[in-house]
This record gives structure tokens, C-alpha cells and sequence, in this order.
């Protein structure tokens, strides 16, 4: 078990450098405006990816309750390599694009703050736990890969939900 968690430690620094500078780099990038016109509409893209996203953590899960590690293992890097993909498109959206205005009115109008709000939130919050959990399973930690597994699971897939309802909400006011 110690053993494990030295395995772990070497890793500690890169999560806490990436769980703090991917939230400022992408608030940043926020900041900058590029005049240019993407090929393609991305926010539909990128709420498919989102709604992927989820289907593979749900299907990862299916894979680990039935044993079959190996399965679950590349779900979960698929899984990993969507949440980028998305970070990625969205990103270049915002950077090329004006931000949409939400336009509906009365409780949906809270009821999407409210999702929106808790989405960022937990955006920024699961990327810790997705790093370390990962770390985990890389250097053969399983219980302790199973813990915050228990954790990330519902974190992560909420962020993935959450971003689909939001892009359908506002998907109106494009």
C-alpha cells in the first residue's frame, strides 16, 4: 500500500499545476478575441461531445461492475480524451465568437442559471478528481482508485449532463 501511494506522489505536482492552470488558461483565453471565422458551428459539436462523454462514463461503469477492466480502461481514456476534445472547441468558440445572451424568461431563466452555474463550478472542481483518480489507476491503486472513483463518477457525469441541458436551453438564442 505505501508502495502505491509513493507511485502516486510523483504525480502530485502535475495535478495541482493542471487543476489550477487549465481553469486560468481557459479564463484567460476568454480574454482574447480572434477575427476569424471557424468552418463549422461548434456548440452543437461540442454538446454531442458532451453527450458522449456521458454515454462513455456510463458505459465505463457498466464495464467496471461487470468486470472487465481492460474495457473500462479505454472508456475511461476515451472518456478523457472527449473532456479535452470538448475543452478544446470550446475554447476556440469563445475565442471567435461573441457570447450568447440566455433570452427566455421566468423560472427557465433560473432553472438555467441555476445548471449553468453549478456546471462551471463543477467543471473546475472535477478536474482534480478525474486527474487523481486516473493517477491512481495508472500505478495500480485500486482501492484507493476506487474511492474517489465513487467521487468523480457522479462529478464528471454531471458536468457532461449539465453541458448538454445548457446547450439546449440557450440553443434557441445562437
Amino acid at each position: 500500500m505505501q508502495e502505491d501511494i509513493t507511485k502516486e506522489k510523483k504525480y502530485d505536482k502535475w495535478i495541482v499545476v493542471l487543476s489550477i492552470a487549465i481553469p486560468l488558461v481557459v479564463a484567460a483565453l476568454f480574454g482574447v478575441k480572434i477575427d476569424a471565422k471557424l468552418p463549422v458551428f461548434l456548440p452543437p459539436i461540442y454538446a454531442s461531445i458532451n453527450a458522449f462523454t456521458a454515454l462513455v462514463l456510463v458505459t465505463a461503469f457498466w464495464a467496471i461492475v461487470n468486470k472487465k477492466q481492460n474495457l473500462h480502461k479505454r472508456l475511461m481514456q476515451l472518456a478523457i480524451t472527449l473532456s479535452v476534445m470538448f475543452l478544446i472547441m470550446y475554447v476556440a468558440y469563445h475565442m471567435t465568437s461573441d457570447s450568447t445572451k440566455y433570452g427566455g424568461e421566468g423560472f427557465v431563466k433560473y432553472v438555467y442559471y441555476v445548471i449553468l452555474i453549478t456546471h462551471i463550478v463543477m467543471s473546475v472542481a472535477v478536474i482534480p478528481f478525474v486527474l487523481i483518480t486516473y493517477v491512481r489507476a495508472i500505478t495500480s491503486n485500486f482501492e484507493r482508485h476506487k474511492k474517489i472513483a465513487r467521487i468523480t463518477f457522479p462529478l464528471w457525469l454531471y458536468v457532461a449532463v449539465s453541458g448538454v441541458i445548457v446547450y439546449i436551453l440557450i440553443s434557441p438564442y445562437y
